[in-house]
């Protein structure tokens, strides 16, 4: 037995065990979607419900069901405060629930996904990492797998790092890795990963598609968001050539152009020949693919989220989705009805890596209106948060075309974007943009 088998053994308990050494009044850092241990969190939220345990504060992205039926039950919220750095369904509903008995049970941390690293590293005196990783090689390494993003920080970073070993999550190359020696304790669960259905598109949503699709040039470096929109779009590209990937998200359909051979990320300044991502969420099928496959890396979100660094390749195209647009072009991309529905995440981050890259583009797209027809997603002043500044947007999409807005004036982008609009709403759009003097 090697002295990696042995530290192996040494360290391996059950998850009881594991979450024993999980103190109250601590900061822990639970790793997001796919990287969210669900054996380790039912354990800790065995001790919430017996009181071993109380005062938690959970920091995280992007929760997953798992945690929803754990730790983040709603009985449960007065003894783990939960930090969040994007709000998904199970927050919204959790804080709704929370609203109508008079009570604040989600914390919301209004933070860049590329910032949170440097937020665990400089801000949180974090106790504690939770986090699944792929089984350990004979070097004595796990991989993170899917979720590199702030796992690979937080679990370098908390004073005690317990992991969950699960032969399902991929082993995969680049920055990705942590050894035995990093971990405290550990314990093994097999379980399927996590497989997200695909959106039904709507008709608004194959038309932007063709819209985003005919501005990607052979060998282009994608960048794709979240959402039904991505998936279409790459449908569109599969008979691109030499295409390349530095993305936060890797999907399933981003995996389709490397699968029908679109994707040769041969024009890539860095990174050259490997597709790059931060984050993985999709398939069984895509999940296959990036196991133990050199071609596809994986790095913190601090590196690949770095304007910087995704401006060094030529020709980065970055497609994301907004809720809203004024008529100055600045976009809410985070904010429903005056309420905190999801997070920023990272597109201001690649909206300005992409700009920045020479014959770069950054496209946000959206539909018109919401999908009842009632309300335009062209607005005269946000109701939200302002994710990407006007300053910032390089080209809107709809269904009604594209509006290039660098170098317009107030007056050029009121107009552009009027005419984005659904036509149902122009002239009340129109009326708007003459009693804030953007047109005569």
């Amino acid at each position: 037995m090697t002295s990696f088998e042995t530290a192996y053994t040494e360290k391996r308990m059950n998850a009881d065990e594991a979450v024993a050494l999980i103190k109250s009044g601590e900061n822990i850092a639970m790793g997001m979607a796919l990287s969210e241990p669900p054996a380790l969190l039912a354990a800790l939220a065995r001790r919430l419900e017996a009181r071993a345990v109380s005062g938690l504060k959970l920091w995280y992205f992007h929760s997953m069901p798992g945690a929803a039926e754990t730790v983040l039950r709603y009985e449960l919220l007065d003894r783990i405060q939960p930090h969040c750095m994007f709000m998904g369904p199970i927050e919204r509903e959790l804080a709704k629930r929370g609203e109508v008995e008079g009570r604040k049970v989600v914390n919301f941390v209004p933070v860049a996904f590329s910032d949170a690293p440097a937020l665990f590293e400089r801000h949180v005196d974090l106790d504690t990492c939770l986090v699944v990783v792929s089984p350990m090689d004979r070097h004595g390494y796990f991989s993170f797998g899917t979720n590199n993003d702030y796992a690979s920080t937080a679990a370098r970073t908390a004073k005690h790092t317990i992991v969950e070993v699960n032969p399902q999550m991929p082993r995969v190359f680049g920055d990705s890795m942590i050894h035995i020696s990093e971990i405290d304790a550990l314990i093994e669960h097999d379980v399927a990963l996590h497989e997200v259905p695909t959106k039904e598109p709507s008709e608004a949503d194959h038309k932007i598609a063709k819209i985003v699709a005919d501005m990607v040039p052979d060998g282009a470096c994608l960048q794709m968001g979240i959402g039904a929109l991505p998936g279409i779009v790459c449908e569109h590209l599969k008979s691109r050539h030499d295409l390349g990937i530095h993305t936060e998200l890797l999907s399933p359909g981003l995996v389709e152009l490397i699968d029908c051979g679109a994707v040769t990320n041969r024009r890539k300044n860095t990174f050259p020949g490997r597709t790059v991502f931060t984050f993985a969420l999709g398939n069984k099928r895509m999940y296959d693919l990036i196991d133990d496959n050199p071609a596809v890396n994986s790095h913190p979100v601090n590196i690949v989220n770095d304007p910087r660094h995704i401006a060094k390749n030529p020709g980065v195209i970055s497609i994301n989705a907004t809720l809203e647009v004024d008529l100055t072009g600045a976009c809410n991309s985070e904010s429903l009805k005056g309420r905190q529905y999801s997070g920023s995440g990272g597109q201001l981050d690649f909206v300005r890596g992409a700009r920045a890259s020479k014959g770069g583009r950054s496209i946000i797209a959206t539909r018109s209106t919401t999908r009842d027809g009632k309300v335009s997603r062209i607005v005269p002043e946000l109701t939200g948060a302002v994710t990407t500044p006007r300053n910032d947007v390089d080209t809107i999409v709809t269904e009604f075309g594209a509006a290039r807005l660098i170098g317009l004036s107030a007056e050029e982008r009121a107009e552009a974007l009027i005419g984005l609009a659904h036509p149902d709403h122009r002239e009340d759009l129109r009326l708007a943009a003459r009693q804030r003097a953007l047109i005569d």
